[in-house]
């Protein structure tokens, strides 16, 4: 087989079947983890994930805290905290047998010396039943199917800041073996396999990563920095050995330039796998993370002979583009990163999960023929997917996302509970599949409509040097991106935009309003755009303004007849508090002016406004905090009769708007079952009044990733 992809049109055909499908996999939970804790504000996380036999309780590793947690499944849509049980060291890795969970501890006191041990842990009491000294750093470990022993990858992973991060860093990791017992463990028949020599790259130093069993007893173990493969029988013997190879890639992104180009290539990539996972007693599936070298950017299937049986090569991650997930300031260190792999059968269909670490996403492919499996579902994982678990007798996969964000005020790690079952996917709700091109977006901010039910968004200043402006069609379901024109000055990229709001010129064409960064130079703006999407005019904000202006500018732009309205996202230096400027500016006589907006008194952080978009009498303005998840608390829209938007001339008083409520945000903002999403950013209204939302998802940068759009149906 060859390993050359130029696989956009699989990825195009195969996501699209998500469609039709009568049964899907669905976010019915998220549970973040820090409940698990006393203290809440701590950091947490949640890394490898494991199920207890009846699919009741979870257990997850969490090295912030040195700990194992709990949680209670019962209630598969409201999963429950259950605790957590201290460890002696770091938890690596987490399998069950029963309600015996056999969790890996790292307690290396160096790269130099590293040192570990395998626990018996009863999963209802806490009690420690048995202990094993390994001899060193443990990283995977995995149970046999009938529970009689474990394999456990003891790393002695290497110094990356000695080097340049390469192998050849001693002591060498190796494979134990050991049997299970009554009391747990029997550390009497711990079993070190040797695995040096074995590979081309440093065989000297292997640093086992991953491990799986099969129905045979056979253990498969990645060596992800040797980019080596070994298959090992129950007794401990090699049965095979050979080099993961490498995958030539076509049409990547390769710079981290702040803009989606997949004109690249990398030939010869290795491809250094992490997780693996065995689809039956014959084949396994390995996700192709990277580290020294490598990193395909996709996953593949071996056969344990060391043939080859399907490269994924593009395919994953142009599928991940398309559904606005790709993690562009990644694109130069192994793009979407597949790190996680899980199988398992469900309703009769054996199944692949591959999980994108960067890019937030786990892939669900229909393994029924394993030379060519089918994309059918990409799920939102939450940020950071590192584990997962298939509870296949609940019809449940479970995914394990250690990122927590807690101290940047970001989004808490979580466990995501996915259920399958008949019924449409919820998402993607925006996707470019279909388009003539392979489309990246993101970061998508202001949105208007036009008379056909069109609707244009724009991205922002993540994409510096990609400013975007991005055709809708959202009369289908998932809504797609039909094409995207690139905003230009004399034909070249546009430079020091901050495109946060649109709206139509009533010719064609747009105008954008830029917020403005005075401190890098971004100028707080308004652009007159033609349908090409080249600049013909920029308007700065007059003197008036520029005297009491901070960062926090223009989140909006709409036409009333004349005149263009903007909405200010935050206080300005001259501003009363808690209420911000609705400026105006009249295209044919160039007068400025403005009204106040009252907006609401944040119990947390800060309250702004997004958007701002005439329709009928009112102009319809997003109200939000930028809190996220829990302590959300302000996502609503609101709307000001035209009568009030009556402007006085700047550098005076101002007259003050009413509001009134139209929707609060946060009920739609938890239809996926996630949690509440901070930047809700654009509103666009049809002719006939109905509304869509959508959300920034920040360019996937410490982000999951997700973009909802949505209708809220009619706001006459």
């Amino acid at each position: 087989m060859s390993t050359k992809f130029l696989y956009l049109t699989t990825a195009l055909v195969a996501v699209a079947s998500t469609a039709t499908a009568d049964m899907n996999f669905n976010r019915i939970a998220s549970f973040a983890t820090n409940t698990n804790i006393e203290d809440q504000s701590a950091e947490t996380s949640a890394e490898i994930i494991a199920a207890s036999a009846d699919g009741m309780t979870l257990i997850y590793t969490d090295s912030p805290n040195k700990a194992v947690g709990l949680i209670d499944l019962t209630d598969a849509a409201n999963p429950q905290p259950k605790g957590s049980f201290a460890m002696d060291g770091e938890p690596t890795s987490v399998a069950v047998f029963g309600m015996t969970a056999f969790v890996g501890v790292n307690t290396s006191a160096s790269y130099t010396d590293p040192s570990g041990h395998l626990a018996a842990i009863n999963m209802e009491t806490g009690e420690e039943l048995g202990r094993c000294d390994l001899g060193g750093q443990p990283d995977s470990i995995a149970i046999s199917k009938d529970g009689a022993f474990l394999s456990v990858a003891i790393e002695n992973e290497r110094d990356e800041d000695l080097g340049d991060g390469r192998t050849g860093q001693l002591p060498a990791g190796f494979l134990v073996m050991v049997d299970t017992a009554e009391t747990g463990l029997n550390c009497d028949s711990l079993n070190q396999i040797d695995m040096t020599g074995l590979a081309e790259v440093s065989p000297e130093d292997p640093e086992p990563e991953f491990v799986d069993i099969n129905g045979l007893g056979e253990t498969i173990v990645t060596m992800q920095e040797n980019n080596h493969l070994v298959v090992v029988g129950r007794d401990g013997t090699i049965l095979n050995h050979f080099s993961a190879g490498a995958v030539d890639l076509e049409n990547i992104d390769i710079p981290e330039e702040r803009a989606l180009t997949f004109t690249g290539s990398q030939p010869g990539r290795v491809r250094e796998p992490d997780a693996v996972k065995w689809l039956d007693d014959t084949n396994f599936a390995i996700a192709n993370e990277g580290d020294m070298d490598g990193g395909s950017r996709g996953w593949t299937i071996f056969n344990k002979d060391g043939s080859e049986v399907y490269e994924s090569g593009v395919s994953f991650e142009h599928a991940i583009v398309q559904i606005g997930h790709y993690p562009e300031k990644r694109s130069g260190n192994k793009g979407v990163e597949p790190e996680s792999i899980e199988t398992a059968t469900f309703g009769g269909t054996p199944m692949v999960f591959v999980g994108a670490e960067r890019a937030s996403v786990v892939g669900v492919y229909d393994a029924t023929d394993p030379t060519a499996p089918v994309l059918m579902q990409l799920l939102p994982s939450g940020i950071g997917p590192e584990g997962y678990a298939a509870i296949p007798d609940r019809n449940l996969l479970i995914s394990a996302n250690e990122v927590d964000l807690i101290e940047d005020g970001g989004a808490r790690a979580h466990v995501m509970i996915f259920e399958y079952g008949e019924g449409a996917a919820q998402y993607p709700m925006l996707t470019s599949e279909g388009a003539d091109e392979l489309i990246g977006w993101g970061a998508i901010s202001g949105m208007v409509a036009d008379a056909d039910g069109m609707i244009y968004a724009v991205n922002d200043s993540f994409y510096r040097q990609q400013p975007r402006i991005f055709a809708i069609d959202p009369s289908q379901t998932p809504a797609r991106i039909t094409h995207a024109i690139d905003v230009t000055r004399a034909g070249f990229p546009a430079q020091k935009l901050d495109m946060e709001g649109i709206t139509l010129d009533g010719n064609g064409g747009f105008w954008v309003a830029s917020e403005g960064r005075t401190d890098r130079v971004t100028p707080h703006a308004i652009y007159h755009i033609d349908a090409d999407g080249e600049i013909q005019d920029e308007i700065g904000l007059p003197s008036e303004l520029m005297d009491v202006e901070k960062r926090f500018g223009f989140e909006g732009i709409t036409l009333i007849g004349d005149t263009l309205w903007m909405a200010v996202q935050r206080e300005w230096r001259d501003d009363p508090e808690n209420h911000v400027k609705l400026v105006s500016y009249n295209i044919e006589t160039e007068e400025w002016g403005a009204v106040l907006y009252p907006k609401a008194d944040p119990d947390t952080g800060w309250v702004g406004l997004s958007e701002i978009v005439a329709h009928g009498d009112y102009v319809y303005i997003i109200e939000r905090d930028n809190q996220i998840g829990a302590a959300a608390v302000t996502k609503r829209i609101y709307r000001v009769a035209l009568s009030d938007m009556v402007p006085a001339a700047l550098g005076g008083d101002l007259p003050v708007v009413t509001k009134e409520e139209v929707r609060d945000l946060i009920p739609d903002l938890l239809q996926t079952n996630g949690y509440v999403q901070d930047k809700v950013e654009g509103l666009a209204i049809l002719s006939d009044g109905t509304a869509f939302v959508s959300t920034d998802n920040d360019g996937v940068d410490d982000h999951s990733g997700e973009t909802l759009f949505f209708s809220i149906g009619q706001v006459d």
